[in-house]
């Protein structure tokens, strides 16, 4: 369930200068124009929301009596990683437009989607409005894009340059093997060993073996030697994840 927007919807009509007003101050000032003119004619309404744990920004089409499109980004975001996120649900809302009205089914982040999005960020890229290792970062990411922008490496440690400092906090892929983190949702987990894109971690006490994305951000914290819920998790868990075969993956 989605935390409680800044805005509630409305089911007559789409507030889109609200939208756009409670954008401006969140996007980089060269890119306010741009958003403005993709955004001309088109029914989409904005929300800015808390941040969320799952999804930086989502879209829902028009339906169950609601005839625009409502796109929420978290307001938590640089400017850049905001920008990139609302493009990104912009494309969701008029490959609808362009396709879905001719009664096309329409996957996702399809072959229409991702040709969307690419003709959206083009400009981004090519007019200079994000600094230059964004712009790299998103002509690489350009040359296919992904449904979640949030585990492509390169742009993501890109757009992360531009993040409030925050020395609490580190990469998963960046722990040493056997640290102690706490996840968002406050769960302490023991980090193994990477496979891949993704490390393998252990649930405290329970030993649960999950796969979290390097990517993800977790705040490493001190246990003292032979604590209960340590003990727990390695004698449940283990490094060969002989105690449960059930994986559970963790993105965000």
């Amino acid at each position: 369930m989605n935390r409680p927007s800044m805005h509630s919807p409305s089911r007559t009509g789409p507030p889109l200068d609200a939208g756009l007003a409670l954008c401006r101050p969140r996007l980089p000032p060269r890119a306010v124009a741009y958003v403005a003119h993709l955004l001309v004619g088109q029914p989409i309404q904005l929300r800015v929301t808390r941040p969320r744990r799952t999804k930086l920004g989502d879209h829902r089409p028009p339906g169950r009596g609601v005839t625009f499109h409502r796109i929420t980004v978290n307001d938590d975001l640089n400017p850049y990683a905001f920008l990139t996120t609302l493009l990104h649900e912009i494309a969701h809302a008029t490959s609808w437009q362009r396709h879905r009205l001719l009664g096309r089914r329409l996957a996702p982040h399809g072959r229409e989607w991702k040709q969307e999005f690419g003709s959206i960020l083009q400009p981004v890229v090519d007019e200079g409005i994000v600094p230059v290792t964004v712009k790299h970062a998103l002509a690489r990411y350009l040359l296919n894009p992904s449904a979640r922008s949030c585990t492509d490496r390169g742009l993501v440690l890109a757009l992360a340059e531009f993040d409030a400092p925050d020395a609490t906090r580190i990469r998963v892929e960046d722990l040493a093997e056997e640290t102690v983190f706490r996840a968002d949702n406050g769960s302490l987990f023991r980090a193994g060993r990477m496979v891949r894109s993704r490390r393998q971690c252990f649930g405290i006490p329970s030993g649960s073996e999950y796969r979290v994305h390097g990517l993800v951000l977790v705040e490493p914290v001190r246990l003292a030697v032979g604590r209960a819920g340590d003990q727990d998790g390695r004698r449940q868990g283990g490094s060969g994840g002989s105690g449960r075969r059930a994986r559970k993956s963790i993105v965000e």
